[in-house]
């Protein structure tokens, strides 16, 4: 955990639905949890003591990068990006996607697994189709998985 006890939330802003980024607002305010996006665009959030936008520089993975160098044992990443969410277990957090889909030491070889062969299927040519859009179950699923986090760890 934080070297103050207090877990940190940390969002891969750049691809988080509106409507996740939502949920994570009220949830930061109602909690007191701190909460931190960041993007290498420009994005607005609400004014908050708990919230904050750190913008990066533009790249492949400057934002992962970031996310992996501050993340502490016992935060939360929120991210749909495997190979991020693999990075910030290894560190000792947790990580949960946009969907409430909750990663672990458990499942992220799985899921990494079947990341490389869509990888390679749409290298190949394949034509895949993309995530569905989100959904009203699919933002339930996130607020209650955010909501178990959040009681584990409360100050």
């Amino acid at each position: 955990m934080n070297s103050d006890t207090q877990v940190t939330i940390w969002v891969d802003a750049d691809a988080c639905p509106v409507a996740i980024k939502e949920i994570l607002f009220k949830a930061a305010d109602r909690t007191h949890t701190p909460t931190k996006l960041l993007a290498n665009h420009p994005m607005r959030v609400p004014p908050s003591r708990y919230i904050q936008f750190i913008q990066v520089s533009s790249g492949f993975d400057v934002a992962d990068n970031e996310i992996v160098r501050r993340v502490q044992t016992g935060d939360l990443v929120i991210t749909q990006d495997i190979p991020l969410a693999k990075e910030v277990i290894d560190k000792g957090a947790l990580a949960l996607s946009p969907r409430g889909e909750a990663f672990s030491k458990e499942n992220i070889g799985a899921r990494l697994n079947i990341r490389d062969f869509y990888d390679t299927m749409r290298a190949s040519g394949v034509q895949t189709s993309g995530p569905a859009a989100l959904s009203a179950s699919d933002k339930q699923q996130f607020a209650n998985q955010l909501d178990k986090y959040l009681q584990r760890n409360k100050k």
